[in-house]
């Protein structure tokens, strides 16, 4: 009786203890997630960080420069695109004054339709005694979401500094852990990776700098409205691997439908041009001595990445498939020859 009690006390607590550990680890998943994509951004400006570095000028003056740098482009982006997003505001409000007085005019169309259907008594019912618990949570709901976003964003930005200050401490330190018959190789490995990685993320950059100004360009041209903000919009959007100038695409193709319809038809054939011009005449160039990895595993590393992590693995997924075949030539490939 003794030992069944022990035994199933001990499953139970075992069973227990292992819950409260996946329970913890899924808690720690996004934490987890931040801090990969902070190590990742750094990693990625590291090379601006290195030249001014051969430079003269010591890390912490660098990572200064280049958090100065990130600081002014995000204002540069804000400057743009919250006028237009007060000009819509602002148009939207004025719209509504308008609706509203048209829903009590029976010679407009809106208030004939208030007449059969009486809206306004039916949003009365919803709304009259107090703000109703589905629309108080959904508000409540959308300010965790901003509030999330927000913190998640100082996290990022906060980690990517202190890694970017102290990424070569950091890189010794996880040496050690490496035997010292295989350290050499090791550190020769991690320096090709991380390189990479950092003119890879570079040369996304440059691609996308080139899709955003190509956006702003033909939006001007055309008479698009917001061209500034669309452009840096695609530009943004430019940087997830395989979708992300699509779905910019048919995100200003969709806004041009505000000028008219072959307006908006030649967007998206400006954009179909665009993206065969981006897929076979601008990224090989640029991405030459950056990355070589071959298409299908390319598009591989991006489907799985995205499947797992999101926006984050599709960012995350072409080094890491670059980091695998690497590994693969320098360690395994040549003992499977030898073998």
């Amino acid at each position: 009786m003794r030992s069944w009690f022990a035994a199933g006390f001990s499953a139970t607590l075992g069973g227990a203890l292992a819950y409260w550990l996946a329970r913890e680890a899924l808690r720690l998943s996004e934490l987890m997630v931040l801090l990969l994509l902070s190590f990742f951004v750094a990693v990625s400006l590291d090379p601006l960080v290195r030249w001014l570095v051969r430079h003269r000028l010591p890390r912490g003056w660098a990572v200064t420069v280049v958090l100065l740098a990130f600081v002014v482009l995000l204002a540069g982006f804000l400057a743009l695109v919250i006028p237009p997003v007060t000009d819509e505001v602002t148009a939207f409000a004025h719209a509504m004054t308008r609706w509203l007085r048209q829903l009590h005019d029976n010679h407009t169309a809106l208030g004939r339709f208030e007449a059969r259907f009486h809206l306004i008594g039916q949003l009365r019912k919803q709304f009259g005694s107090g703000v109703s618990p589905r629309v108080l949570g959904g508000l409540l709901g959308a300010g965790q979401l901003v509030v999330s976003a927000v913190t998640a964003s100082l996290v990022v930005v906060v980690v990517a500094l202190y890694c970017m200050a102290g990424l070569p401490q950091i890189k010794t330190f996880c040496f050690q852990f490496v035997p010292g018959s295989r350290r050499k190789q090791m550190e020769a490995l991690t320096e090709e990776i991380l390189t990479r990685t950092g003119w890879y993320m570079l040369g996304n950059i440059v691609t996308s700098g080139i899709a955003g100004l190509a956006t702003f360009i033909w939006c001007a041209a055309t008479g698009v409205p917001y061209s500034a903000a669309l452009g840096v919009l695609v530009a943004l959007l430019d940087l997830v691997p395989m979708v992300g100038s699509t779905i910019g695409g048919i995100i200003v193709s969709l806004v041009a439908l505000a000028v008219s319809l072959p307006i908006a038809i030649g967007t998206a054939a400006f954009y179909i041009a665009f993206r065969l011009a981006e897929d076979y005449f601008i990224v090989p160039r640029v991405m030459k001595y950056a990355v070589r990895v071959p298409p299908i595993v390319t598009v591989v590393a991006v489907l799985v990445g995205a499947a797992l992590l999101g926006i984050i693995g599709a960012l995350l997924a072409i080094p890491a498939a670059m980091a695998v075949e690497l590994v693969l030539d320098k360690f395994v490939f040549p003992k499977i020859k030898a073998a």
